[in-house]
């Protein structure tokens, strides 16, 4: 398989632009599927990460897959919110301040098959890598669930 990574960097920073410079009116919903954008601090420069990530409505939580694509290193976007679980969402116009976690096996084994319905490749990635692809559940961080712009 060839390494499109880079390819993969263009699409993401272009469906990040798109999505900012819209307001959330374009990239929010594309191909069926909904994206938000995660606002995070990166772990080892400190700076604003902001990533583009396919994800599902549960309830008034919002489920992202760890996936990387199926690579066996973590996504740097996950190792961020490890390290600092308390970030910013952008869900089409609305922004809300959050809290990362990592579903436990029973939410997990609940979670994935709305995952999998989301976006079917979720099965391939689960196959090709030894790792285990986290469920991450983004909740409302209780003391203020709607945060001011992320800039």
């Amino acid at each position: 398989m060839p390494n499109i990574r880079w390819l993969l960097a263009l699409i993401t920073a272009a469906h990040r632009l798109v999505y900012r410079a819209s307001a959330g009116r374009i990239g929010h919903r594309a191909g069926g599927k909904q994206f938000l954008l995660l606002r995070s601090v990166g772990r080892k420069t400190g700076l604003l990460r902001i990533t583009p990530l396919l994800y599902v409505d549960d309830g008034d939580r919002w489920i992202v897959a760890g996936s990387n694509a199926g690579n066996d290193r973590s996504p740097a976007w996950w190792l961020n919110l490890e390290a600092r679980p308390d970030a910013d969402i952008q869900v089409g116009a609305r922004r809300f301040a959050v809290r990362a976690r990592k579903a436990a096996p029973e939410e997990s084994e609940r979670l994935w098959p709305l995952l999998e319905a989301s976006y079917p490749h979720y099965l391939k990635y689960r196959e090709r890598t030894q790792r285990e692809i986290p469920s991450v559940i983004l909740e409302p961080r209780p003391s203020d669930s709607e945060a001011g712009d992320p800039g």
